[in-house]
């Protein structure tokens, strides 16, 4: 969640002002707002996005991880802007970080919204093997048996779920539920701290203790 209050989204032409004076809320019952026709006025690179269908709308950023799925420490990360292509959009340019090009081969478990057959293409052509959960009503997956056959897509689909651990530890020990900063640079660069932050905990665990 950005550093910005609703208060502050306001229209990018005309009246910024608001209905509301000191610490009133305006009344926005009625009106459309969306991040085409508003911004805030607080932290401008902040957009309104909301994680699901009848959840609250916030001012945020959205920040992405890759997870390594042996040990459990953040290989990558990124913080973009909160729309509807960030997530493909980062978890594409991480694939191709890590695979350097399509130089290496990985594999990668996502969760369902992952299923489509461009993420599927494109995560072949930068050298990932796209470990996906597959979607079974709304439409055929794009995901088939040459890879769903396979003991390890079963085992990325059980270690993916561990990728709730990074972000409960940020949000919480790491405090990024909401940022202190504005901007995407500074949002960005603190959500990079946070997570070397949190591979610094985890390694400590992972190393044998003396007896």
């Amino acid at each position: 969640q950005a550093w910005a209050g609703q208060k502050s989204f306001k229209p990018k032409s005309g009246d910024r002002s608001g209905s509301g004076s000191g610490n009133e809320m305006p009344d926005f019952r009625g009106q459309k707002r969306g991040n085409q026709t508003h911004e805030s006025t607080t932290d401008p690179e902040s957009r309104l996005y909301r994680k699901a269908d009848g959840a609250e709308s916030k001012l945020a950023f959205l920040g992405h991880v890759l997870m390594d799925n042996r040990e459990g420490l953040v290989g990558e990360v990124r913080l973009t802007q909160a729309n509807g292509y960030g997530e493909r959009e980062a978890a594409l340019e991480m694939i191709e970080e890590r695979t350097q090009g399509g130089k290496r081969r990985i594999t990668v478990g996502a969760d369902k919204g992952y299923d489509t057959k461009d993420v599927a293409r494109d995560w072949r052509a930068a050298g990932a093997t796209p470990h996906v959960a597959q979607i079974t009503k709304q439409h055929p997956s794009a995901i088939d048996g040459r890879t769903t056959r396979h003991v390890g897509y079963a085992q990325s689909q059980k270690v993916r779920k561990r990728i709730e651990e990074v972000f409960g530890w940020m949000k919480t020990i790491g405090l990024m539920r909401q940022t202190k900063y504005r901007g995407q640079d500074r949002v960005g660069w603190m959500f990079v701290f946070t997570a070397a932050a949190y591979n610094l905990v985890r390694m400590r665990r992972l190393i044998p203790q003396p007896g």
